[in-house]
């Protein structure tokens, strides 16, 4: 038995404290999986041991002069018949979460227990900007974009390659960052910073062999009007490479449909964060608490974390939980609602709390969830729930939950929920809670968080049976124009693959028309015709916020024909669409590569 002095400078209680020091327990493995996370089901936990049977705690004061004042002293020892503080717990507490302990932050520990609760620190204020980021902004349809999103007062960065001309066209005061969707290198991550949404207008440029005006007034008619050629660069670097550059760059900002791993198994991936044992030990209680890993426990038989423990309220305790340590890299959750975890329920009240800050005792956001007793079930706790709470009280003067910067996550079972409220469902002794997944969510209805201007054709250069003589000139010239459609529709299947919500907008032939003739939407890539730039830039900002458009491949032709132009009369104009009325007819999976796949041919 080792005894530990500690010694305070004001005049206060030293206590003589009894605790044992047990050695590190050993790893065990499961030699029947292979899996690397699992050949260690149980995970270490060098403070969760049991050391030596109850005690009673006694505490004997006496009185002493040390070099300034008279002091109390108190010696706490043992009695059998009463449990008693495992002090080697609670240090070996302070050890997994803090590293190794330090005398003078465990003085300041000690000192801040006894002066009571602390104020809140401050907590970098929640990004609230949700920019929508524009590739290709000094195009027809990007510029037209940006024009529409700042009337709305929607915030808008754009990203373009010459500054000189995006500032000469977009104005002097735009947000603009410079970079090249072919270089990956100048994606820079700070340039993403508050981006939650993208619209991609970006495409490879077609102008006429023969030259164009300043203004490209050829250009602007349409490449059915010249014979045209790829200026710059090539099809298969901007339309294929610089897509998957860009939802590089943007996929953590915009978030994923599926939601965002932070515990549990998908397939042969997993996401397993250090978890710790954090229980009343720290305030002196017995209860106790353990995270296992059940190789075959969960839902289908595969692996689950399991949250156990034995709870009691002796010493004035009654709670118990498991923490991870501080993440290495804080997780941006920004682009997500909230938190889902699936698991097996007992029928109690349990707490997430999570964390923004490194220090050991601060303010946690924190919510309380119910389940259901005996059934695996999926609860979602929304970010807006979280309350800043600081030792079971509310920090009224907390600033709101920041998920761009979550350092660590907790789960605790409690007799307290805050404010002096109890957990009407808490009982004393063992609880069991496994838990197979935490992730982030995106919460219903879920909108594109991607809206990319594609091209109609795509699909159809290679198609078996086709009359190329009645296909648009990008179809006949596919070939002669670098592969053009055929890299678009690569760009396009990197975004359906990418797992962010998306829209695909495929227009016909561009005009520089004005919006408002009537539409047809179809899907399947087999109508020609015409369209206009500013129509198409409308539904691509309409369709940032439409259920009805998300995961959808669409092409979209007005009733014009070519021959004939459509004017507007600016003393009467037509009225504003609402697109949902054309979203809410397509469905998803429908691209237009079904026949292909059905009779495949060599590309």
């Amino acid at each position: 038995m080792e005894c530990c002095f500690t010694t305070l400078s004001s005049p206060v209680s030293t206590s003589f404290l009894n605790f044992q020091n047990p050695k590190l327990p050993r790893r065990k493995f499961c030699e029947k999986s292979s899996h690397p996370f699992l050949a260690s089901p149980t995970l270490p936990k060098p403070f969760l041991q049991n050391y030596g049977r109850p005690q009673r705690l006694i505490y004997e004061p006496t009185s002493t002069r040390l070099s300034s004042g008279t002091y109390s002293r108190v010696t706490i020892s043992a009695e059998a018949g009463r449990q008693g503080w495992d002090f080697g717990r609670f240090i070996k507490t302070l050890y997994f979460f803090n590293g190794p302990p330090s005398p003078a932050k465990f003085f300041d520990f000690i000192v801040e227990k006894l002066s009571g609760p602390s104020p809140s620190e401050a907590v970098n204020s929640m990004g609230t900007s949700d920019i929508v980021l524009v590739a290709g902004a000094t195009g027809g349809v990007g510029r037209r974009v940006v024009d529409i999103l700042r009337k709305k007062g929607i915030p808008v960065r754009v990203l373009v390659r010459n500054e000189e001309k995006a500032r000469r066209m977009l104005g002097s005061d735009v947000d603009l960052v410079v970079g090249d969707i072919t270089k990956d290198s100048t994606l820079i991550p700070e340039y993403f910073k508050g981006v939650k949404k993208v619209i991609n207008a970006a495409s490879v440029i077609v102008g006429p062999k023969e030259g164009d005006t300043p203004d490209r007034a050829k250009y602007s008619q349409g490449i059915k009007f010249f014979e045209p050629e790829i200026k710059g660069d090539s099809p298969e670097k901007v339309e294929y490479i610089g897509m998957r550059n860009l939802i590089k760059a943007v996929k953590d900002n915009l978030g994923l449909r599926s939601g965002k791993l932070l515990f549990g198994f998908e397939g042969d991936n997993y996401r397993q964060p250090s978890w710790g044992a954090l229980d009343d030990v720290v305030m002196g209680g017995v209860s106790e608490s353990t995270f296992q890993i059940d190789p075959s426990g969960s839902e289908n038989g595969g692996p689950t974390g399991v949250f156990k423990g034995v709870v009691s309220t002796a010493n004035n305790g009654g709670f118990t939980s498991i923490r991870t340590k501080n993440f290495s890299e804080p997780e941006d959750l920004s682009a997500y609602d909230g938190l889902e975890f699936r698991l097996k329920g007992d029928g109690r009240r349990y707490k997430i709390i999570v964390r923004t800050s490194r220090d050991w005792d601060t303010v946690g956001y924190t919510a309380g969830f119910d389940t259901e007793k005996g059934k695996w079930q999926s609860i979602q706790v929304p970010f807006s729930s979280l309350r800043p709470i600081f030792r079971a009280r509310t920090v009224s003067d907390a600033p709101p939950f920041d998920p761009n910067n979550v350092i660590s996550l907790q789960l605790m079972f409690s007799k307290f929920e805050y404010d002096g409220k109890l957990n009407e469902t808490f009982m004393e002794g063992p609880f069991e809670l496994p838990v197979s997944s935490i992730r982030a969510y995106i919460k219903d209805p879920i909108t594109p968080r991607y809206v990319h201007v594609s091209s109609a054709g795509v699909t159809r250069p290679e198609r078996p049976g086709l009359d190329l003589s009645k296909q648009p000139p990008a179809v006949r010239l596919n070939k002669e124009l670098g592969y053009i459609l055929t890299f678009k529709l690569k760009g396009e299947d990197s975004l359906r693959e990418s797992g962010i919500p998306y829209v695909i907008v495929r227009p016909c032939a561009l005009t520089e028309e004005p919006a408002g003739a009537d539409l047809i939407f179809d899907q399947g890539d087999n109508i020609t015709g015409k369209i206009s730039r500013e129509e198409v830039a409308c539904m691509c900002v309409a369709a940032l916020e439409s259920p009805y458009a998300c995961d959808k491949t669409f092409e979209v032709k007005s009733v014009i024909p070519f021959s004939e132009p459509f004017t507007v009369d600016p003393a009467n104009p037509p009225p504003e669409k609402d697109y949902d009325i054309y979203f809410k007819n397509l469905k998803e999976g429908i691209t237009g590569k079904e026949v292909l796949e059905q009779n495949p041919m060599p590309v």
